[in-house]
């Protein structure tokens, strides 16, 4: 099998610096809303009120302090039951 010999190198991906700033918000972010990417219990992210579409692995959680993507068996502090 021959290789193949690129064009150019475009070298190692490496983060950006908007990366970083990022990484450190959103780990913030993660602290200060106790968000585990485990569930606490029965309580989860995909059981819980704020969780946009219970019919995805991966959906935008509404909570004002949070508004960003979770995972359905994410947890946080601001878990809260959907009223039947």
């Amino acid at each position: 099998m021959s290789e193949i010999t690129p064009v150019y190198d475009v070298g190692a991906p490496e983060p950006k610096p908007i990366d970083e700033e990022l990484s450190v918000k959103l780990g913030h972010l993660a602290e200060d809303a106790i968000l585990r990417g485990k569930p606490n219990g029965d309580e989860r992210c995909d059981n819980c009120l704020y969780y946009l579409d219970t019919d995805r692995d991966i959906t935008y959680c509404w909570h004002p302090k949070l508004r960003i993507l979770v995972g359905g068996d994410w947890w946080c502090q601001w878990w809260e039951e959907i009223e039947e």
